[in-house]
């Protein structure tokens, strides 16, 4: 009785469906299993392979060569090997054969050139320098530089130049003395037993005295004496003293029969203020001072040197000329005017008047009849005012004008 029963739950719907599932689940294991069979084999990769590779596929091998034939691998053509250039490494252009630069020109100064004695702070060194540059092509002018960059008229302790000048000159023999100083002279100065500060009314009151001891010192063998003032500066404070210190140099030069040079112009803008970069020589727009304010440049040399080479020139006069040995000099000699031989005979033209134009066949000049009166309205008033329109002149395109004078064409002469 008991397995009757048994037999009869076994066979309900929820037994079927168990059994109809199971046979379901053992028909997809075995289509997949013949499927992959079927397909390519691949050598299974573990968790590390799947992460970091290290293993390449293979590529796929098909039983059927008919519908999927090996396709022949193209050969790869080798490169011919180049070095391994480094990091940030370019590749290197073959250079140019060096040329030989042209040796710059060397003038040999004349054995009685006169000298020019330039003394002062570390402005008078870029000054000299300047000069040399401005007089090289020039045999008759020597220029001599001793500059100390830190001196000045405030330290005597530290360079008395008083007391250096007169050795200097007798050193050298000048014809022409040039000082520049006052760059280093905003400190304060030792007055006696007291030292007092800088811009005080005795401290300006004692270099006034410094200057014009200088100065009268310098003249003292009547020789051309040229103070050369002050540039301004990158500070505006200095900048400032030096204002003051040009008017002082030029007041107790001028006292004592010498010049001042006044350079300023030459190293601001239009508006009066410094400048790092302005007009050379030449017009072009170079660098003129250092990156701290207060150097010059090559360029920055030569101009300043500019503003006192004409001055140069004018005292040396005839030492200033350019020597013929001078390379190039020989091009000038046609421009030389040289008085006519008194064996030449000259042919005088008597001149020609503008009133008296006969020679030419005509009886007056051009344009001397008498212009136009205007009404002192200009064409465009006249068009906005009244809407007249200004008559083109005879001849051009915009002459619409019915009634104009008949030109006489004469026909060609045709020849046979």
């Amino acid at each position: 009785m008991t397995s009757k029963r048994s037999r009869q739950q076994g066979r309900t719907p929820f037994g079927i469906a168990t059994i109809m599932i199971a046979l379901a689940a053992m028909l997809t294991v075995s289509l997949f299993a013949s499927f992959a069979e079927a397909q390519e084999r691949v050598q299974r990769r573990n968790l590390f392979q799947m992460l970091f590779g290290g293993l390449s596929r293979e590529r796929p091998v098909y039983e059927d060569r008919d519908y999927f034939p090996e396709q022949p691998r193209p050969k790869r053509q080798r490169q011919p090997q180049q070095r391994q250039k480094g990091l940030g490494q370019q590749k290197q252009k073959p250079k140019p054969a060096d040329t030989a630069a042209p040796a710059p020109v060397v003038v040999e100064k004349a054995p009685d050139a006169k000298k020019v004695l330039v003394v002062g702070d570390f402005m008078a060194g870029s000054l000299g320098d300047g000069l040399k540059t401005a007089f090289e092509m020039t045999p008759g002018i020597t220029i001599e530089t001793r500059a100390n960059g830190s001196s000045g008229l405030v330290r005597e302790d530290y360079f008395n130049w008083p007391g250096t000048l007169p050795g200097y000159a007798g050193e050298v023999k000048p014809s022409v003395i040039i000082i520049s100083l006052g760059a280093n002279d905003r400190q304060q100065m030792q007055i006696g037993s007291t030292k007092e500060k800088f811009r005080s009314d005795l401290w300006t009151e004692e270099y006034r005295k410094r200057v014009n001891a200088l100065a009268a010192l310098a003249r003292k063998e009547k020789l051309p004496v040229l103070w050369v003032g002050m540039p301004p500066f990158q500070s505006a404070a200095m900048t400032a003293d030096m204002v003051t210190f040009n008017g002082i140099y030029r007041e107790e030069i001028e006292k004592v029969g010498g010049q001042f040079v006044d350079i300023w112009d030459g190293f601001v803008d239009e508006a009066g203020k410094f400048v790092l970069t302005g007009s050379d020589i030449n017009g072009q727009q170079v660098r003129l001072r250092g990156a701290d304010g207060v150097n010059l440049t090559k360029a920055g040399k030569r101009k300043l040197a500019f503003y006192v080479e004409k001055d140069i020139r004018r005292l040396l006069g005839d030492a200033a000329a350019t020597d013929k040995n001078v390379p190039g000099a020989d091009e000038l000699k046609d421009l030389v005017v040289t008085a006519p031989l008194g064996n030449e005979d000259i042919v005088k033209t008597q001149p020609i008047g503008l009133t008296d134009p006969a020679l030419d066949g005509a009886a007056s000049l051009l344009g001397s009849a008498a212009p136009d009166k205007g009404n002192g309205k200009s064409p465009r008033d006249l068009l906005v005012g009244k809407g007249d329109v200004a008559a083109a002149p005879a001849g051009r395109v915009d002459d619409f004008r019915l009634s104009k004078p008949s030109t006489v064409i004469s026909n060609p002469v045709i020849r046979n």
